[in-house]
């Protein structure tokens, strides 16, 4: 999937970031967007609070910003967080010693991560080259509060499905735990997914090998009629063999491509649009602030796409793109036609577009 770097090298914004954002912040008309940013990092830290307290003596929690995600290659922003006998929470958060250079820490965020409660590298006894945290297991919303801000603030994580988690006893065990947020396990999806999907694969005549069993296409539409919590027969495909997904006033498609093997999770955010050089300077700048994907202008109509490698297919990369999507084109169709003009997909009382004739639309054969 195409991503936007959570760093950059010394000298740009606080994180190692680029001043522009990786997702849609700064733009009045992207507010709800930003809402939703936000109530993901909230839920994922009321998440890891919860699992903070129930957490056995001993037990070992990883958070990391996923580089195949990311696109950070060597850059590895982790947090970990270990409890001991006596009920303390220690927490360790990598510093510059361990960065490889362009995403190392500026002055700026290092007096970010100090700000937030972190001591430098090798204050907290057996801290080492990582900055260093010491608390109470009571002290769990505090703290899961704090790592948050770090992930996001810090490390630039730009929104908590971008991040892996690892959780295991004192004698390295995996430790069964409940999703944190939109985060992933780093043994897979969550849990009650990984069962659905299972559920799904068998029943497909696959329930071992899968990736190898199973044609590309079958397993996209096992994977989104899992996410739908519907059946691969009920999903809703087009006379372009597109799985159908409408989210709001948007609609959002799903297309397996052959050669190269290549999943698209695409949608007509607006059609009927006049194409102008302010639209495309505009659909420029909100490219540049997303996460993942990218949005262009082809005739009369503005699509948004993700798309994602059917090589080596990871379903958790489909699984994301979906959702990405789906929040994005539903929120965009509505504040594009505030600016632009032209038609959402589903929207009603629409202007009329230029063209009166019954013509073939593009992004509107449905």
């Amino acid at each position: 999937m195409t991503v936007g770097h959570p760093s950059a090298p010394d000298g740009d914004a606080p994180g190692g970031r680029p001043e522009h954002e990786p997702i849609l912040l700064d733009e009045s008309t992207t507010a709800d967007l930003r809402a939703k940013v936000t109530e993901a990092w909230q839920e994922f830290a009321r998440a890891l609070a919860e699992r903070l307290r129930g957490l056995p003596p001993g037990a070992h929690v990883e958070l990391t910003l996923d580089p195949t995600a990311s696109g950070t290659g060597d850059a590895i922003y982790s947090i970990s967080v270990d409890l001991g006998d006596d009920g303390r929470l220690s927490a360790r958060a990598v510093g510059n010693a361990t960065l490889p250079q362009g995403y190392r820490l500026d002055r700026s965020a290092v007096a970010g991560m100090i700000a937030l409660g972190w001591s430098p590298p090798g204050v907290v006894e057996g801290s080492g080259e990582h900055f260093g945290l010491e608390g109470d297991a009571a002290e769990a919303t505090r703290l899961a509060a704090l790592l948050s801000r770090t992930l996001r603030d810090v490390y630039g994580a730009p929104h908590p499905a971008f991040l892996v988690y690892l959780v295991h006893d004192a004698e390295g065990e995996p430790l069964p735990v409940g999703p944190m947020g939109t985060a992933r396990s780093e043994f897979g999806p969550d849990r009650d997914v990984e069962a659905d999907l299972d559920e799904a694969l068998a029943a497909a005549g696959a329930k071992t090998a899968a990736s190898d069993v199973l044609a590309l296409a079958e397993r996209v539409r096992t994977v989104v009629s899992t996410m739908l919590k519907s059946e691969p027969d009920r999903l809703q495909v087009d006379s372009d063999g597109d799985i159908n997904i409408r989210a709001g006033s948007a609609m959002v498609f799903v297309r397996v491509r052959d050669n190269p093997p290549l999943v698209d999770v695409f949608s007509p955010v607006l059609t009927e649009v006049e194409p102008t050089e302010r639209l495309y300077v505009k659909l420029s700048e909100l490219t540049n602030r997303m996460p993942i994907g990218r949005l262009y202008c082809a005739d009369d109509t503005v699509w948004a796409s993700i798309p994602v490698f059917g090589r080596d297919f990871q379903a958790t990369h489909l699984m994301l793109a979906v959702q990405v999507m789906t929040g994005l084109a539903d929120e965009l169709d509505d504040r594009l036609h505030g600016e632009f003009g032209g038609k959402r997909f589903f929207g009603e009382g629409d202007k009329p577009g230029r063209r009166d004739t019954d013509e073939h639309r593009t992004g509107m054969y449905l």
